[in-house]
């Protein structure tokens, strides 16, 4: 009698100890089937980068830039065309700095799958990558994911692990209020014990000290700094303080409008543009904020799907819907910032919002829609 696949496995699995790594090893035999409308462990992305990476020689190469409080790496994937070099602009995205909000490294890899399926035919996607490198981490807070995927228990865990302070119990610190970005001062706690813990100090995260050494030696080149988050549907700009406004911030707000509405254009989500005291809470320690104030111009904070029917625990359903969408407002923003630096480009909507829009929807008509 003839076994379904799927029924195989699960008897295998019944006489296997460690069904994960049956499924890794399976995984590893179909590279081109990797499925980015499910959620995948850490193991999993680990295995894809390196398989992008060997998959896409010239194009996409990988690099450790950190190490996590316990010990394991944290690599970016860089996507440019061309030569290299110190003078190169770039583009920052990252994801995954709360353990919880797995949709956030779901994007990331749509985002590179994106980026690899359709730069050979779109235009605009070309020039960008052969202007600038995209250095992107498709986990921050590597740590911290790992964790979220141990049992139900700890799914919604939000922190780093690092161990707690003297007269504390508690693990962890809230990495995205650990930034040197007028730090401690508004929207975080110093219990230890809370979500929004801020550490012993600016940067006390080996995490937070990863993206700061890299970031910040590279302040000139970056243009665009992204980090992704869930959930809220949101589109966030510098600062996270109250009493403080970014010297463009006007243009950050028509960019961020500009891209929400290409955002919406896709499955007609709506999403809110403005700082997190306008729109959201007060806070202080973020990358964002950190990013902007270190002269990087253009600096957002997505937050995902949804506004609160399934919060951090998003449906793998709507994994493709979330990103397709989010993928517009990223390549709006980056598309703006290239032009803004490469054709002095000053105009936000209109024509020059369309451009780049259109472009995208032609090239996903005609891209390949083969899995890396």
């Amino acid at each position: 009698m003839m076994i379904p696949a799927g029924l195989a496995f699960v008897i295998l699995c019944a006489q296997i100890a460690d069904c994960s790594t049956l499924h890794a090893s399976m995984h590893e035999a179909n590279p081109r089937n990797y499925d980015y409308t499910k959620y995948h462990p850490m193991s999993e992305i680990s295995d894809w980068m390196k398989k992008v990476v060997a998959e896409n020689p010239g194009l996409v190469s990988s690099a450790v830039y950190g190490e996590t409080f316990e010990g394991r790496t944290i690599t970016y994937l860089k996507i440019g065309l061309g030569a290299g070099g110190p003078e190169r602009k770039a583009i920052w995205m990252d994801c995954g700095i709360h353990a919880r909000e797995w949709i956030a490294p779901a994007f990331c890899q749509w985002f590179v799958k994106e980026i690899l399926q359709r730069y050979k035919t779109d235009e605009k996607l070309n020039e960008m990558l052969t202007n600038m490198d995209f250095y992107v981490t498709p986990v921050l807070n590597v740590d911290g994911y790992m964790y979220s995927w141990v049992n139900e228990s700890t799914r919604l865990w939000r922190k780093s692990r690092s161990t707690p302070p003297e007269g504390c119990s508690c693990h962890g610190v809230d990495l995205n209020r650990n930034f040197n970005a007028n730090w401690g001062t508004v929207g975080v706690s110093r219990d230890c014990c809370s979500n929004t813990y801020c550490g012993t100090g600016p940067a006390s995260e080996r995490e937070a000290q990863a993206v700061t050494a890299f970031v910040g030696s590279r302040v000139e080149q970056i243009l665009c700094f992204l980090t992704i988050h869930s959930a809220g549907q949101l589109l966030l700009m510098p600062y996270g303080h109250p009493n403080i406004l970014p010297p463009n911030y006007d243009e950050l707000k028509a960019l961020g409008q500009a891209a929400a509405a290409a955002m919406k254009a896709v499955h007609g989500m709506e999403y809110r543009v403005g700082t997190s005291p306008e729109i959201l809470y007060a806070n202080s320690g973020s990358s964002r904020d950190w990013a902007r104030l270190m002269g990087i111009p253009y600096s957002y904070t997505f937050e995902l799907r949804d506004t609160g029917e399934f919060g951090h625990l998003l449906p793998e359903d709507q994994i493709q819907p979330a990103c397709e969408e989010a993928f517009e407002g990223a390549r709006y923003i980056i598309a703006y910032a290239h032009d803004r630096a490469f054709h002095n480009r000053t105009q936000i909507g209109g024509a020059g919002a369309a451009g780049p829009f259109l472009a995208t929807v032609l090239a996903s008509c005609i891209a390949s829609t083969y899995l890396l």
